[in-house]
């Protein structure tokens, strides 16, 4: 959940930060990452330089993503841009399966073929930072997210959620490896960090979708509204409502039966009043009316269940 609604200003100012942060983490991690899997011959830390190598990539498409987001709607998007968003997750989901059936297929060779590791020492060292640095972006990300709603910034912050228990699992991964001489215990890791990436990016597809596909608000969502609607005699006759999001900027339709004996005129400058209140109410979400003749259904945009409903 966000809290008080910001500006678009002010939200592309914060969500650009934050792509700044994750590229700039990630090029560090990359570059630690590289040296301790040259020396290491580690594949759990193998598994980890796949990773952040990926998460630099994810990030600056995040970085495309909230730029494009921010823009205004114009003529060939009235609409906005906000759906730049859930493309950009969804980028990432697909980099972090990739990231994962890399690790896993390198783990199993390595499981098969039994091979050690040369200097866990270093690797147990650079997971430790790469811990410390990403357990500071998260905290910034997490601040981010929950000022500005952002879906492309909230699915970075959980890949980067992640890598905590991906940079712990190598820490714990070397030390048996070399310490307790348990062998073949890095490359188990390595495939349970593989496991742990693909279900990852399940979860982080489906907000991407729902907002790709135009899906209905959350039930907690619509009902809030729908009371905040039964606050105004106008909206008696609610019916038809259609709902959808696109990246932060919440969109609500909605068809409402009037009196036969108002004018045009009446209904325009009741409905818009109404309009207004409620968007003050529901920050940053688009309103549209549409009037209809006391009593009418309209039978090719309700659902079937509704026209059971209103024409009994």
């Amino acid at each position: 959940m966000t809290g008080e609604p910001v500006s678009a200003e002010v939200r592309a100012t914060l969500t650009g930060r934050a792509a700044m942060a994750s590229i700039a983490m990630a090029v560090t991690l990359v570059a630690l990452k590289s040296w301790a899997a040259y020396q290491t011959d580690s594949t759990a830390m193998l598994g980890s330089l796949a990773d952040s190598g990926l998460d630099l990539v994810a990030s600056i498409v995040v970085l495309l993503g909230v730029r494009i987001a921010a823009q205004p709607a114009d003529y060939d998007h009235r609409f906005g841009h906000g759906k730049a968003e859930a493309l950009a997750s969804l980028v990432q989901v697909i980099l972090i399966t990739l990231s994962a059936i890399f690790i896993g297929v390198r783990a199993v060779q390595r499981l098969l073929s039994g091979a050690r590791t040369a200097d866990a020492e270093l690797g147990i060292a650079v997971s430790v930072v790469a811990l410390v640095l990403t357990f500071a972006l998260i905290s910034y990300q997490r601040h981010v997210v929950r000022r500005t709603g952002s879906l492309a910034i909230g699915t970075d912050r959980l890949h980067y959620s992640s890598d905590l228990l991906l940079n712990g699992s190598v820490i714990l991964a070397l030390a048996l490896d070399q310490f307790a001489r348990l062998r073949g215990a890095d490359a188990v890791f390595g495939l349970l960090i593989a496991l742990w990436l693909l279900w990852g990016a399940w979860r982080a597809s489906s907000n991407a979708l729902d907002q790709l596909m135009d899906k209905e608000w959350p039930d907690e969502l619509r009902e809030r509204f729908l009371a905040a609607a039964k606050g105004y005699p106008e909206l008696a006759g609610l019916h038809d409502l259609r709902t959808r999001t696109s990246g932060t900027h919440n969109f609500a339709q909605f068809h409402v039966w009037v009196p036969a004996h108002w004018t045009v005129q009446e209904a325009h400058d009741r409905l818009d009043r109404v309009e207004e209140q409620l968007q003050e109410r529901f920050p940053n979400t688009e309103i549209l009316i549409h009037v209809d003749p006391e009593g009418q259904v309209d039978r090719e945009t309700m659902l079937p269940q509704e026209i059971t409903e209103k024409a009994t």
